[in-house]
């Protein structure tokens, strides 16, 4: 099993529109859940607790191999989404490990 961890911070995250922001991307990563098939689970919400070590929202997917890992990056509703979460965020930080 492959797990793609990802956590992002948000972009003046401490405003009211950052809820309506994270809300949009948790649902948009959710309806990838049976899109992509190479998704065997999928976990994604925000933090809750705050601090300059946290990070706004956090996911993580279960795939069987790198190859599913693969399909999902290049699938076209996630390049899609990629592209919104890009235009929001203000950092990013990637794990890809087999569990």
């Amino acid at each position: 099993m492959l797990k793609h961890v990802v956590c992002w911070k948000i972009v003046d995250a401490d405003s009211i529109e950052s809820l309506d922001v994270i809300g949009k991307i948790e649902d948009g990563l959710r309806a990838l859940v049976g899109t992509v098939p190479s998704i065997r689970a999928l976990d994604v919400g925000p933090s809750v607790l705050t601090g300059p070590n946290h990070w706004d929202l956090a996911l993580i997917v279960d795939f069987d191999n790198e190859a599913g890992l693969e399909e999902y990056q290049v699938h076209p509703a996630h390049q899609k989404l990629g592209a919104y979460i890009r235009s929001v965020v203000s950092e990013q930080a990637t794990v890809d490990f087999i569990a």
